[in-house]
């Protein structure tokens, strides 16, 4: 096929939807932002996806017959084989026909994927993972997310589930998640477990910096504040993160021995907090892996960035289309 061919990605979030344009190589040429609006409904939220995907095409400036086809990347659980939206809690979607409605209304061959699969993928093929064949791709964000790669394949599970590391019990005690276990990975980790814990110490007189950074109102304290009080040396905030990226290093071991890779991404927005994550990442995956894991497996943030949905998702298409 002609290498003057391109894909549109669509990244659907609970909030806004970032659609591009990629050429085969997973350059984007045109990105477009627009809001989600889920609670107006699923024909609504599809209504707005299209016409964010014209709208790229249109300011990419690409003629139509030169897009091989679209793929979504979207909450789940979902069908990738029908492209239907089992349920998603924030869009409140049951059993959405997504790619049916998408090709019915743009009448371009559609793919639909688990969103942190496919910003796996958009790594694998285009990002800090190029290159490997054994991956596995961590959002760490308000929640805990993550895709494997492996055999150079995105890996679904029985159930299209797999990846769901952010439910990986790491204390079997600990604070209720989301998903209604204890404990979890993403309950003693993620952005909003570091922003739950900086407002329980607040409230004991315990983080006063962290607070004061806060205006003072302990409603307001985020993980992006707390990394701001580490910043400036405060010893709770340090102590913290600290506690929450040893639990992140922990689940990373269970990953690493049970999955044997050669990179670990990170993304997400927890991950821009940087050398503090990554040291004490590295530190516990030294310390408790297998040291045959370890010494084969680079962990290193995402390339890619907040693109990497709408790369991952271009990145389906592309592969789809070319039968890669």
């Amino acid at each position: 096929m002609s290498r003057d061919l391109f894909a549109v990605g669509v990244d659907l979030g609970g909030t806004k939807i970032a659609t591009g344009v990629t050429d085969l190589e997973g350059r984007v040429i045109q990105r477009i932002i627009a809001p989600t609006e889920p609670e107006y409904g699923a024909e609504h939220v599809i209504g707005n996806i299209c016409r964010s995907v014209e709208d790229a095409i249109s300011r990419a400036g690409v003629p139509r017959d030169k897009i091989v086809g679209i793929g979504v990347g979207s909450p789940g659980p979902l069908d990738p084989r029908s492209g239907i939206v089992i349920f998603a809690p924030n869009l409140k979607w049951k059993n959405v026909p997504l790619k049916a409605m998408i090709e019915a209304s743009t009448k371009l061959p559609v793919w639909v994927g688990n969103d942190a699969n496919l910003a796996a993928l958009g790594e694998m093929r285009f990002g800090a993972g190029k290159g490997s064949s054994n991956m596995i791709y961590i959002t760490v964000s308000t929640g805990i997310g993550g895709g494997l790669i492996i055999n150079g394949e995105v890996f679904e599970g029985t159930s299209f589930i797999a990846g769901e590391v952010g439910h990986i019990v790491i204390v079997p005690d600990g604070p209720r998640c989301g998903c209604g276990n204890y404990g979890c990975l993403e309950a003693v980790a993620s952005g909003t477990a570091i922003a739950r814990v900086a407002r329980e110490h607040a409230q004991e007189g315990m983080a006063e910096k962290i607070l004061s950074l806060a205006g003072g109102d302990p409603d307001k304290i985020s993980a992006k504040i707390v990394a701001q009080a580490a910043d400036q040396g405060d010893e709770e905030a340090i102590s913290i993160l600290n506690e929450a990226f040893t639990y992140l290093g922990l689940g990373i071991v269970t990953l690493l021995n049970l999955l044997n890779p050669e990179v670990i991404v990170i993304g997400g927005g927890v991950s821009q907090i940087g050398a503090r994550l990554f040291g004490k990442v590295q530190e516990v995956v030294s310390k408790r892996a297998i040291k045959a894991a370890v010494d084969v497996v680079r962990i290193v943030p995402s390339a890619l960035g907040q693109d990497v949905g709408l790369v991952g998702a271009a990145a389906l298409a592309i592969d789809s289309a070319l039968n890669r």
